[in-house]
């Protein structure tokens, strides 16, 4: 079974309902999934609060076989983009998607910043109003392009 980590944005409702859908929707699928905003260790405070994430956080990455990461926002979230660093430095799929219409990138086909679309394995951008099954589709198809046992070597799929 292949482990996700589920990396992108968690400061909102909305954006805490999308990840909880979509990890449902994962695990439906035979996947497991790690979504970070599900393993906050709420009781903690302070300091000790943002290392015991952090420390998690980093565990669970080293758990994934792939990171399935949220590109969404005028720039991606930044700890999404450390956790996606993280992963192409430990040689981890990353699949990127974005639903979120607005161009914000700085090269031509690519709609967020060069080094996180240039160091996903697979990537895709969805068009205003995309239905949520379309999505879901895609996003499936881009998990198998990414699979471990499917890259060989380090290439990026976008589309």
């Amino acid at each position: 079974m292949t482990k996700l980590y589920l990396a992108g944005p968690l400061f909102t409702l909305a954006e805490q309902s999308f990840n909880a859908d979509l990890a449902r929707f994962l695990k439906k699928q035979g996947y497991e999934v790690w979504l970070p905003q599900e393993h906050e260790p709420r009781q903690m405070k302070g300091e000790g609060r943002a290392k015991a994430i952090f420390r998690m956080d980093v565990e669970a990455l080293d758990w994934a076989d792939m990171i399935v990461a949220c590109m969404d926002g005028p720039d991606p979230d930044s700890g999404t983009a450390w956790e996606c660093g993280y992963a192409f430095a430990k040689g981890k799929p990353v699949v990127c998607y974005r639903t979120d219409f607005r161009i914000a990138g700085d090269t031509k086909g690519a709609p967020y910043n060069l080094m996180l679309s240039a160091s996903a394995t697979t990537r895709f951008e969805v068009p205003f109003r995309t239905e949520p099954a379309q999505f879901r589709r895609r996003l499936l198809e881009h998990i198998r392009q990414a699979s471990p046992g499917k890259v060989t070597t380090r290439r990026a799929v976008y589309g």
